[in-house]
């Protein structure tokens, strides 16, 4: 029996336009191609809903903050509904500034943001977000504490805080799948 029909025009210029933008990167101490990472978040979001902004925004939210993206390049190309779900999902970086010297205070900004974002840019945050505490899941079984010299914050309970503060902004979403796999994954993790 053949699929039905979908129009994917907008998600299919979204996932070829990730791909330029993140081409020849790597996950940052993963080995394979950064991609892989928009793409699953994409997947994850796809479990909870097939509008296909939302899944466009979903392999488009890296692009403004790992690549020389913009977030007025994406509203020219995507329009303002993916490029508002982007940004609500971009870390904003102090000028002058180290990554590690604002992780604290930009992780404390996502939580935030998140706890007053429209369910549109929750659900799409949670596809990155269950992607990456899934390679953190992963990770922590092979490498156990040494996991956490691969991150800006070296220190186990900074990320703990930042998960758990991200699961209590996404609360909303509780019942759906992802949202529970997000949530018990972090209880593995940091074992509670």
């Amino acid at each position: 029996m053949p699929n039905n029909p979908l129009d994917t025009s907008l998600l299919d210029k979204a996932i070829i336009f990730a791909v330029k933008a993140h081409s020849g990167t790597e996950r940052r101490g993963k080995g394979f191609p950064y991609i892989v990472h928009p793409m699953e978040a994409m997947e994850i979001v796809a479990t909870i809903t097939s509008d296909q902004a939302l899944l466009a925004a979903a392999a488009l939210h890296d692009t403004v903050e790992d690549t020389d993206v913009t977030i007025d390049m994406l509203r020219e190309e995507f329009g303002d509904r993916v490029a508002d779900l982007v940004a609500s999902e971009s870390d904003t970086f102090e000028d002058g500034v180290s990554e590690e010297d604002s992780w604290h205070s930009r992780k404390q900004d996502a939580i935030d943001r998140l706890a007053d974002a429209s369910r549109e840019a929750k659900i799409v945050a949670l596809g990155d977000k269950l992607s990456n505490m899934r390679a953190i899941a992963r990770d922590y079984e092979q490498k156990g504490e040494d996991l956490w010299n691969l991150f800006h914050s070296k220190d186990p309970k900074d990320h703990e805080w930042h998960y758990r503060g991200l699961a209590e902004s996404l609360r909303e979403l509780s019942g759906s799948a992802a949202y529970e796999e997000f949530e018990m994954l972090i209880d593995k993790v940091f074992k509670k």
